[in-house]
């Protein structure tokens, strides 16, 4: 049975979703932390963007390919044992990268490299870790674990620009990962205690039994026109917002602020992305999630006009609003996941809409890389973002109620 109370929730397992952040925002220490690197980078090999970008595009397909297989280990064997392996091989992979010689080639094998040492890492991890120890809490649950990205939107530009600053960006790219492997992997260790892992036994500790797996098996999930919405959604909002983060920085260096300039606004994202994912958090526990989701994803239409009407001018409330909406993207999905398919097969239909965020990650940086090549400007690609959103609203605005848990 359930626990009455989501504050019996917290009470037993206050650690999983902290624990879940610090993880999380190391899967993706390659995809914000990328940013302050791309010109530096650029211009010490000679490479346009579209080449420097290449690599995440690599990283992230790779990691599309095996979002599913990871997501029934996770399934099979529970997240802790890949979480505790995943976190050291994410950090060094990263400070590899601060090797790259000059061969397209070699920075290209590098993140192979970086992709499959954050396998371990995925975003299934941490939210199947939640998703076993809260039920009545789950929406602010999963919006503390996936805070974690937004820390890392926050902290890893801004930590970038001081450490190129001080060492030059390759030795910059190893102190990062060194560092913050020395912040999070003790944290994990301790704390990440999921539904197949019981902590340790307290005298004064509530003894709450894990709730039994409900749900649609993985086929059954598949078959769902709900998953297919839900596919579309995922993928077209990494491939517009991410690109935004991504390309932040150099969009505001091109409109002719200062690369720490530009950075220091850039932590604003992160900033913002924490309110945003503990405010949808809250939201997704109180009404219906579609509905939710559904708003946010407009704020990036927002977000995209005052860019071509005002440039750099807007770089306030454009981070602002990419912040408020990054902080809702993955915590909707995985929510709704969670309410139309149960937990029975979590893991494996969660790892299918991870191979839809990934490859969204992975092609609109790209795409953005490369209308910037073409046309020297990011104006195309700012239009494209509007209306890719409004058809992400569209689809999740169109779901059915959910079949599973409370709303």
């Amino acid at each position: 049975m359930h626990p009455v109370t989501a504050r019996a929730e917290w009470k037993a397992h206050w650690g999983v979703p902290l624990a879940g952040a610090l993880g999380y925002a190391t899967s993706v220490i390659h995809i914000y932390g990328l940013g302050v690197y791309i010109e530096p980078i650029s211009e010490s090999f000679g490479w346009s963007r579209a080449t420097t970008t290449f690599g995440m595009t690599i990283a992230t397909l790779i990691q599309a390919v095996f979002g599913v297989p990871i997501g029934m280990l996770v399934d099979k064997i529970g997240p802790r044992i890949l979480a505790v392996i995943g976190i050291p091989l994410t950090c060094a992979a990263f400070a590899l990268l601060g090797t790259a010689s000059g061969s397209a080639w070699q920075w290209y094998a590098l993140w192979t490299l970086m992709a499959l040492a954050t396998l371990p890492v995925q975003a299934t991890v941490w939210t199947a870790a939640v998703a076993s120890r809260f039920a009545r809490s789950r929406g602010l649950a999963f919006a503390i674990t996936l805070c974690g990205a937004s820390v890392a939107a926050a902290l890893f530009p801004w930590l970038g620009a001081r450490l190129i600053a001080a060492y030059g960006w390759q030795s910059a790219m190893a102190w990062q990962g060194l560092a913050w492997m020395a912040l999070a992997w003790p944290v994990i260790l301790v704390l990440f205690r999921t539904g197949r892992t019981p902590p340790p036994a307290k005298d004064d500790a509530p003894v709450l039994p894990t709730p039994a797996p409900e749900g649609v098996s993985f086929f059954e999930g598949l078959r769902s026109p709900v998953y297919l919405r839900l596919l579309v959604a995922s993928l077209l909002f990494t491939f517009t917002v991410l690109a935004l983060v991504v390309h932040f920085v150099p969009i505001l260096t091109d409109a002719g602020l200062p690369p720490a300039r530009a950075a220091a606004l850039a932590s604003l994202i992160g900033l913002f992305s924490i309110a945003g994912r503990l405010g949808t958090g809250l939201l997704l526990d109180r009404f219906p999630a579609a509905y939710v989701g559904a708003v946010i994803f407009l704020l990036p239409v927002a977000s995209g006009l005052i860019l071509l009407g005002a440039g750099a001018q807007g770089a306030v409330p454009v981070a602002v609003l990419i912040g408020l909406t990054l902080g809702a993207e993955v915590d909707v999905i995985v929510y709704l996941a969670t309410r139309h398919f149960g937990l029975k097969a979590f893991g494996a239909l969660y790892g299918g809409l991870l191979v839809a965020l990934s490859v969204g990650t992975a092609l609109g940086p790209l795409a953005a890389s490369a209308v910037y090549d073409r046309t020297g400007g990011y104006d195309m690609f700012l239009l494209t973002t509007l209306v890719l959103m409004v058809a992400a609203s569209l689809a999740l605005f169109s779901l059915p109620r959910p079949a599973f848990g409370h709303e």
